[in-house]
């Protein structure tokens, strides 16, 4: 009876957990999609400006005129910033359709510098585009995906826990959301140690 019943659950959550990383990996591709649409419909004047801010960021990065300390702590914490953000929505329950939005937000910003380069630079703009995204824009859109799921799927048991009054083991459940949120800041760490200091050295060797 009770291997059952764990049969029976184990089975809903894992469609639960499927649902999940289905709408997220949609809203990111979404975000992407009209994100790089964005970029290449703006106006003249538009087209003018992020030429302009884009020739301004290379010749920096070209002439090593970039503060490596602000840098790196801006980038710290806008990615710290985010993490937790992200990371306190799932406590609060209501925040699942800002965990989205934050996402589809993300991954638009990333469409649009990925296609405002390319559009800028043509065939050049697609080895400039490689260089400025990876690996870390990448790994961080993924730890991004990664930690809204935990969000949005802790903000469900919780939600089942205290108003449904499902059987879960809450403590077990807090236990591992706090250390995916200890793994995701030490990666971001990471992404942003090599955005400030690798990804410049890689994108002057094609600039």
């Amino acid at each position: 009876m009770n291997e059952a019943k764990n049969k029976v659950k184990l089975k809903n959550s894992l469609e639960t957990q499927k649902k999940i990383y289905i709408a997220l990996l949609v809203v990111a591709l979404l975000g992407l999609v009209l994100g790089s649409i964005y970029a290449i419909i703006l106006s003249d004047s538009d087209h003018t400006l992020v030429r302009e801010s884009l020739n301004a960021f290379f010749t920096d990065i070209d002439k090593n005129n970039i503060n490596y300390g602000t840098a790196f702590i801006n980038s710290l914490i806008g990615n710290t910033v985010l993490t937790l953000l992200i990371w306190f929505l799932g406590i609060s329950i209501i925040g699942i359709p800002i965990i989205f939005i934050f996402n589809f937000f993300k991954v638009f910003i990333l469409g649009f510098s990925i296609s405002s380069i390319i559009y800028t630079y043509h065939v050049k703009g697609i080895i400039y585009a490689i260089s400025y995204i990876f690996p870390h824009q990448i790994i961080v859109i993924l730890i991004t995906i990664f930690l809204s799921f935990y969000a949005v799927y802790f903000s469900k048991r919780l939600f089942c826990y205290l108003f449904l009054k499902h059987d879960i083991n809450l403590k077990h459940g807090m236990k591992r959301y706090i250390q995916v949120l200890l793994i995701s800041l030490a990666i971001l760490v990471l992404c942003s140690a090599i955005e400030v200091f690798l990804s410049p050295v890689i994108m002057k060797l094609f600039y």
